[in-house]
């Protein structure tokens, strides 16, 4: 660096890097990884003074990044480097052995004589030790460094390979760059990338600005790109002012751009396309609204990137919508027309989808899913919906719930696969079959089955309007678990391409609603029971699709989706203890509750090793333990303790019977002082073998009363 300042000063630093259009959906992602690349090396390398801070910079031309406070030479470093042993390093008479002469060049050390080396005993031998001072890292080297990590660093989606200004040489970006520059305070700095030299001259809007732009330093960066260039820098100032906009424009036309996540994305994706940020409101023939909303909503967020506008009162969409545009100017009525020119074929052609596929029933689509491979081992989808069909019939049957209405929305559910309109929207899948099957007049717990297939979860409780939507969601979700799991496509690792976890998920998210909406009684283990469920559905595939092993360890990996499910709620010893036993899915979350409230109590600590120390016991038995035989009872302890489950048992029980699952464990809980004055006064393992098998039995029914709800012994740390 010529004219280097000394190392206490410090300037602001900028880099920029001027490319052709990145790619919208990662624009945010790359620019934050690109300021932190160029942070974290020059932080490495100390040459940030206390109070750097960074700011990123990411327009759809440009990546930038400025530190406000960065050193032209690190500060001086004491070092210690560990050599070798000195036997190795230094001859008998202390000269340098022809060894340690080379580790030292290594270490650009060789300056260092023999008595500049420090001897240290490591507790077994002496080492040598080299201690200095050494200069700090210069910026220009330093800075180069950086750059080239962070770009090798960027998480980019797909890199493209280009020719450079020589017509020899090319390199690899995510696109072709075209200007660099590096500023520390007004100086520009030596560095090179992607077949670029730094300078200071960048570009501004691509339209609003054809001059080249001189930076004069990084603190005026952002004013000179917008005063000479047209271009807001700052991504989140950009996403800022377009949301403004979006809010003053909505709100004059007494509307709203309505919520959610899609409107998040949406508004991230068009900051990534525009500079220069300025709303303006197109419509379109009132007539479209006769099409499906959501086919409305989807071409224009998906294919123009328009943000329609709902009634806010109501959420009904209009005829209006917003664009956002990357040019300001005076009279922009030739931008909205061309938008509105845009956009009138392809509602035109949603239009013409949806009319269409109203001719032919949804019924008569269903034979066409014949033709549709589901899976090359699994069949086509019409074999599919026969398996989910029959699942559901048999889940409505157990939930006496209208059987012919939970089989024709599975006969249905997937009908609209093959319609024109699916066909243009993948994303539209369900919700037009629900279209569809309220036009052919099907029942509308039906309608409501086929909309709501695909949710991710059902998050309220079951009523009789979305029992068989309920079911067909089960039933679907089931033979999705079974058949990838069963042909060997289980989840590995971070892959999980079919979404079997969501399904587990999901599945439990059912159980759990159903016994919210009194379908499935808390104390009923019988109705809908997992195991069985699994195994009817495991028989609607031929045999020998499925490997023999696919229900156990569907079932397993169930309760193990549910134990990271639960442990948002409670700790694993309390988890363990449940999931245990395999209880019935919809009694898991309230048996949980009871073992963390039982947790708590005082009686838990001990009662939980003394269960843990029964088990043991039961395991070493010689024989399964058999019924107890009061007249052979002699010990006071043993009485008053075969007394107290006497006593205990008709109440937990009934209080377990009934649900009352926190009832259950206290009841037994009063058992704590009998079970610790047995342990303390009575061998079990006798040398009278009649006696220690009684002794047993009387542990085993203790056993069996204490972990009705939970595996009690789990808790014991």
């Amino acid at each position: 660096m010529t004219n280097a300042s000394p190392a206490a000063q410090n300037r602001p630093l900028l880099i920029e890097l001027l490319t052709e259009e990145l790619p919208p959906k990662a624009l945010q992602k790359l620019g934050l990884a690109f300021a932190e690349g160029i942070r974290k090396v020059l932080d490495q390398q100390r040459l940030l003074a206390d109070g750097c801070t960074v700011a990123d910079f990411s327009t759809p031309r440009r990546l930038a990044v400025r530190l406000s406070a960065v050193l032209g030479q690190a500060p001086e470093q004491r070092y210690t480097e560990k050599l070798m042993p000195a036997k190795i390093g230094l001859t008998e008479t202390n000269e340098i052995t022809p060894a340690l002469a080379k580790k030292l060049a290594s270490k650009h050390l060789e300056h260092l004589t023999a008595a500049d080396l420090i001897h240290e005993s490591d507790g077994k031998q002496d080492y040598l030790y080299a201690q200095g001072v050494s200069s700090g890292a210069l910026l220009d080297p330093a800075l180069q460094e950086a750059l080239d990590y962070a770009i090798t660093h960027l998480p980019i989606p797909k890199v493209m390979r280009y020719q450079l200004a020589d017509g020899v040489s090319s390199v690899k970006f995510v696109r072709p760059a075209h200007q660099l520059v590096a500023l520390w305070g007004e100086q520009v700095i030596d560095i090179q990338a992607l077949g670029l030299k730094s300078g200071r001259k960048t570009l501004g809007h691509r339209f609003m600005s054809t001059q080249v732009i001189e930076l004069t330093d990084p603190n005026t960066y952002e004013q000179q790109l917008l005063d000479e260039g047209k271009v807001i820098a700052s991504f989140t100032d950009r996403r800022t002012l377009i949301s403004e906009q979006l809010l003053e424009q909505a709100q004059a036309l007494g509307a709203t751009i309505g919520t959610g996540s899609e409107v998040d994305a949406l508004l991230d994706e068009v900051t990534a396309l525009v500079e220069h940020p300025t709303v303006y409101v197109g419509e379109f023939e009132q007539q479209f609204l006769g099409v499906p909303p959501e086919c409305l909503i989807l071409t224009m967020r998906l294919n123009q990137k328009y943000f329609p506008l709902f009634e806010p009162d109501t959420g009904k969409l209009t005829h209006r919508f917003l664009i956002v545009s990357n040019m300001q100017i005076a009279d922009p009525s030739h931008i909205i027309q061309g938008n509105q020119r845009v956009v009138r074929p392809r509602l035109a052609d949603a239009q013409f989808f949806f009319n269409t596929d109203l001719k032919t029933p949804l019924a008569d689509r269903v034979v066409s899913l014949a033709s549709s491979v589901y899976h090359n081992k699994l069949g086509t989808q019409l074999n599919r919906v026969e398996r989910v069909r029959k699942l559901a019939r048999h889940i409505a049957e157990q939930l006496g719930a209208d059987i012919t209405h939970a089989g024709r929305a599975s006969l249905l559910a997937k009908a609209d696969l093959n319609s024109s309109m699916v066909g243009e929207f993948p994303e539209l899948q369900g919700i037009m079959g629900a279209y569809y099957a309220a036009a052919d007049g099907e029942a509308d717990d039906v309608v409501l089955a086929i909309r709501n297939q695909y949710r991710i979860r059902l998050d309220t409780p079951i009523e009789p309007a979305t029992l068989t939507a309920a079911i067909v969601f089960m039933a679907e979700r089931i033979e999705t678990l079974l058949g990838i799991w069963g042909i060997g496509l289980a989840p590995t690792g971070e892959r999980d391409p079919y979404g079997l976890r969501r399904a587990a998920l999901g599945l439990i998210s059912a159980f759990e609603q159903l016994q919210a909406g009194g379908y499935l009684n808390i104390s009923d283990t019988t109705t809908l029971n997992l195991h069985d469920l699994l195994h009817h559905a495991a028989n609607t595939f031929e045999l020998g699709v499925i490997a023999a092993d696919t229900v156990a360890e569907v079932e397993a990996f169930i309760y193990e989706r549910y134990r990271n499910l639960l442990s948002h709620d409670f700790n694993r010893h309390v988890i363990d203890a449940v999931l245990a036993l395999k209880p019935a899915l919809h009694q898991v979350h309230a048996r949980s509750a009871a073992c963390a409230a039982f947790a708590q109590r005082p009686e838990a600590e001990s009662l939980s090793a003394a269960n843990k120390r029964i088990a043991n016991l039961l395991k070493k038995a010689d024989a399964a333990p058999s019924s107890l035989d009061h007249s052979q009872l002699s010990d006071p302890a043993e009485k008053a303790l075969a007394d107290i489950i006497a006593k205990l048992e008709p109440q937990a029980q009934e209080q377990f019977a009934q649900g009352n699952f926190s009832g259950s464990m206290a009841t037994m809980a009063q058992a704590k002082d009998a079970v610790d004055a047995f342990f303390n006064d009575v061998m079990v393992m006798a040398d009278d073998p009649a006696i220690r098998a009684n002794r047993l039995a009387l542990l085993n029914d203790l056993h069996r009363n204490m972990n009705q709800v939970a595996d009690i012994s789990r808790l014991a740390q």
